[in-house]
C-alpha cells in the first residue's frame, strides 16, 4: 500500500540517507506511483513517500506558513461537517484532491490530527520543538509498521521497507505465526516478523534523538462506547441524517470514481442517496465463469434502475493461467497479510483501475451497522504442524476470545478492521484509491448508539434505502432480502440454501462428501452448485487447473523442510486433495501462503 517510510536517528547523513533510499525503493511497485524524499539533518529525520499519481497525497511535503512545521501525509481525509477543514490555507473552499489545507490544520489545531476523518497516516516535523510525530487514523487502517533499534527508530507503510535495511529481522515470530494460521491474521498489533510491530489506532508517537519519546493517542474508543443508547426511531433518524449529510464528501470532485456494485444492501444505500446523474457513475461487479452469480444479476438490475453503465469483470481462465504471478504478488505486496486466495482480488483491481482510479465500495457496512463478525479462530488439521506451533495455535484461540468482551462495534472497527480486513485493503489500494462511507467517523460514532434490536437486523438499512429511492427498495438483494409475501419468503429460503450448498461444496465440504463427489466426478456435480453466489472456487481449482502448481510448491524439498511442518501429513494432504478424495482447501491456502512468505521475505537475508 502506498505510504510513508523513514527513520529518525542521531547517526550521520552518510549512514542514514542510503537506508532511506532503499526503503523508498521497496515501496515502488507500479509505474503509476510517484515518490519523493525529504530530509531535515538537524532533526536527524529522513522521510520518503510513495503515492498513486494524482491521488490525494500526491504533492508532499506540506509546509506551514510559519515555517516551523512540515507535514508528510498519506491516505485521504474527508472533512467533517463539524470541523473547520473546509478551508484551505487561502481561506477558499476546499476543492477536489488538494491536500494543502492540511498544513493549516496542523498549525492551528492543538489536538491535530483528531479532526481528520478517513484512513491515513503521516509525520509532522516540528523544528521549534525538535520533534517528529507519527500519527494514523482512528482505526489504524492505513497501517504504519515500526521498529525501534539502537541506532534509529524506523517507520514504514510496508514491513518490507524495514526488512530491506534491517535484514536481521527476517525471521518469523512464533506467536504471530500461530495467530496467522488460526485466525487468518496477526492480533494485537504484532506482525509476522520478529521485532516489527504496528502502530496502534489513533496514535501520536513523538520521536526525538533517534528513539520514541512519547507513545500518545488522540482518541479513545470509550468516547464513543459511553454514549447513551437511543430508542429505535430516534436512532434511525440520527443514522439517516448522518448518512445523507456525509455521503457527498466521498464523491468530491477530482479523480474519476467507479462503484463496485454488489447485490447487497450497502452499495444500494450509497446509490439510493448519492443519486448520480445518468451515465456519470460507472458500475462494475465481479463474476465467474460458471454462470452469472446473484451479485451480477441484481447489480445489473440496480445499475439499470439508476441509469448507470454496468460491467462484469470475470475471474476465469486468464487469471488461472497466471495464478503463480498473482499469488506471489499478493503475498509480497501485503507483507503476507493477504493470503493466496486473494490473488483474484489483485487480478480484478488491476482491471478496475482501467475503469476509474477511485473505487467506491460498501465495505464495512455489515460490520458497522449490522454487527457482522468476519473471522473466528479455526484450529488447523491435527498433526499437520509440529507441537510448538500447535501450542501457539491454541494460544491464539485464547487471545481471540479475550478480545471479544466489550462493545461489538469496537471489536468491528478497532480490532477486526485493522487486523483482519487490512490485508485485502492493502492489496486493493496498491491499484486504486478505495473509499467507503461506512468508516466515516460520524457514522461509526452513531452506530455505537444503536439499540440491540437495530444492530442485529436489516430493518434500518432497508428503510434507509426506501427513504432514498423507493425504486431501489423494490429490488430484492442477492439473497432476496427485501422480498415480500410468501413468494419472497420462499425465495429467501431457496437462496440461503443455495448459498450454504455452494459454500459446502467448495470450502466446507466434509471429507466423506468429498469422497462421494470423487466417485460421481464423471457427472460434474459442481455445475449444479458453483457460481451462484461466489466467483472463487479454489477447491476445484487446486485439484484441477492449479494442481501442478500446488504439487510443485508444497512437495518441494524447501517446503517439506520447514521446521513447523509435519512432512508426512503435508504429503498426504496434497496427494488426497489433488486426487479429489479429500477437501483440504483451507489448509492449502495457509500452506501456500506460508511458503511464499518464507521465500519472499525470510530466505532472502
Amino acid at each position: 500500500m502506498p505510504g510513508i517510510v523513514g527513520l529518525q536517528t542521531q547517526m550521520s547523513r552518510g549512514w542514514a540517507e542510503p537506508q532511506l533510499k532503499r526503503m523508498v525503493e521497496a515501496l515502488q511497485h507500479e509505474n503509476f506511483y510517484v515518490a519523493g524524499t525529504w530530509v531535515d539533518e538537524s532533526l536527524g529525520l529522513y522521510v520518503g513517500w510513495v503515492a498513486r499519481r494524482h491521488s490525494f497525497p500526491d504533492g508532499m511535503p506540506l509546509r506551514c506558513e510559519q515555517g516551523d512545521l512540515t507535514l508528510i501525509f498519506s491516505g485521504e481525509n474527508f472533512p467533517s461537517s463539524q470541523g473547520n477543514q473546509s478551508l484551505t490555507v487561502s481561506n477558499e473552499p476546499y476543492i477536489g484532491d488538494a491536500p494543502a489545507y492540511l498544513a493549516r490544520c496542523a498549525e492551528s489545531e492543538p489536538d491535530f490530527p483528531s479532526s481528520l476523518n478517513g484512513r491515513f497516516h503521516g509525520l509532522l516535523a516540528d523544528r521549534k520543538r525538535r520533534t517528529a510525530t507519527l500519527f494514523n487514523d482512528r482505526y489504524g487502517m492505513h497501517r504504519m509498521y515500526y521498529h525501534e533499534a539502537k541506532e534509529a527508530c524506523y517507520f514504514a507503510a510496508e514491513a518490507k521497507a524495514i526488512l530491506a535495511v534491517r535484514p536481521e529481522l527476517r525471521s518469523i515470530e512464533p506467536r504471530a505465526l500461530g495467530e496467522y494460521v488460526t485466525c487468518g491474521c496477526v492480533l494485537e498489533n504484532r506482525t509476522l516478523f520478529r521485532g516489527i510491530h504496528v502502530l496502534p489506532c489513533a496514535a501520536t508517537w513523538t520521536m526525538r534523538d533517534g528513539s520514541v519519546e512519547k507513545k500518545g493517542s488522540y482518541f479513545s474508543p470509550r468516547e464513543w462506547e459511553e454514549q447513551e443508547i437511543l430508542e429505535p426511531e430516534q436512532y434511525y433518524q440520527e443514522l439517516r441524517n448522518v448518512f445523507a449529510l456525509n455521503l457527498p464528501r466521498y464523491f468530491r470532485p477530482g479523480q474519476p470514481i467507479g462503484l463496485s456494485l454488489t447485490g447487497g444492501l450497502d452499495t444500494r444505500m450509497i446509490l439510493a442517496w448519492n443519486k448520480p446523474a445518468p451515465g456519470t457513475l460507472p458500475c462494475y461487479t465481479f463474476g465467474g465463469t460458471y454462470r452469472d452469480c446473484r451479485d451480477v444479476i441484481v447489480a445489473r438490475t440496480v445499475a439499470r434502475a439508476c441509469s448507470q453503465t454496468h460491467e462484469v469483470i470475470q475471474v476465469g481462465d486468464e487469471f488461472l493461467s497466471r495464478f503463480q504471478h498473482y499469488a506471489e504478488r499478493t503475498v509480497y505486496l501485503t507483507d503476507g497479510c493477504a493470503d493466496v486466495r486473494r490473488a483474484s482480488d489483485l487480478f480484478l483491481n488491476e482491471r478496475v483501475r482501467t475503469i476509474a482510479p477511485v473505487r467506491m465500495t460498501g465495505n464495512y457496512g455489515s460490520e458497522v451497522l449490522r454487527g457482522l463478525r468476519a473471522f473466528k479462530p479455526v484450529q488447523p488439521l491435527s498433526s499437520l504442524f509440529e507441537k510448538e506451533l500447535s501450542n501457539y495455535c491454541l494460544q491464539a484461540d485464547e487471545t481471540y476470545r479475550s478480545l471479544l468482551p466489550g462493545h461489538p462495534v469496537s471489536f468491528a472497527v478497532f480490532k477486526q478492521a485493522p487486523w483482519y480486513h487490512y490485508g485485502l485493503l492493502a492489496l486493493e489500494e496498491t491499484q486504486v484509491s478505495l473509499r467507503s462511507p461506512y468508516l466515516d467517523n460520524e457514522l461509526v460514532r452513531t452506530a455505537f448508539r444503536a439499540p440491540q434490536s437495530m444492530r442485529t437486523s436489516n430493518d434500518a438499512c432497508l428503510r434507509l434505502i426506501a427513504d432514498g429511492s423507493a425504486a431501489l427498495r423494490s429490488i430484492p438483494t442477492d439473497r432476496d432480502v427485501g422480498g415480500t409475501g410468501l413468494i419472497g419468503k420462499f425465495s429467501r429460503s431457496a437462496h440461503e440454501f443455495l448459498t450454504k450448498a455452494e459454500y459446502a461444496y467448495d470450502y466446507g465440504m466434509p471429507q466423506w462428501v468429498a469422497y462421494v463427489d470423487y466417485l460421481l466426478s464423471p457427472f460434474h456435480l459442481e455445475r449444479l452448485f458453483l457460481g451462484r453466489h461466489k466467483f472463487n472456487h479454489y477447491r476445484i481449482w487446486y485439484r484441477d487447473a492449479l494442481g501442478e502448481y500446488v504439487r510443485q510448491m508444497l512437495l518441494d524439498p524447501r517446503t517439506l523442510s520447514r521446521p513447523y511442518i509435519t512432512k508426512k501429513i503435508l504429503e498426504t494432504v496434497v496427494k488426497k486433495h489433488l486426487l479429489g478424495i479429500r477437501n483440504y482447501t483451507d489448509e492449502l491456502h495457509v500452506l501456500l501462503t506460508l511458503e511464499l512468505i518464507h521465500r519472499l521475505f525470510i530466505d532472502h537475508r
